[in-house]
């Protein structure tokens, strides 16, 4: 009762290929292959990586916190 068996996926898959229609179906993976291709090419980027930006706003914050202590030093 729980499992399918074979003629069960390709009832399925002739009532999908009626709905949906195999042009659409066919843009619709192409489209989702690219989005993947996107992602991994985005994962593979090293420019900034997220470890870096938090970096870059802690080094932002002691510097900010330096001038303000060289702020009240002058005073």
């Amino acid at each position: 009762m729980g499992s399918f068996s074979i003629w069960h996926w390709l009832v399925v898959l002739v009532i999908v290929l009626l709905v949906f229609g195999t042009k659409r179906l066919t843009s619709g993976a192409k489209d989702l292959g690219s989005a993947v291709k996107e992602f991994k090419k985005g994962m593979r980027d090293e420019d900034k990586p997220a470890a870096q930006l938090g970096d870059e706003s802690r080094d932002a914050d002691k510097s900010s916190e330096k001038q303000a202590e060289h702020d009240r030093d002058a005073r």
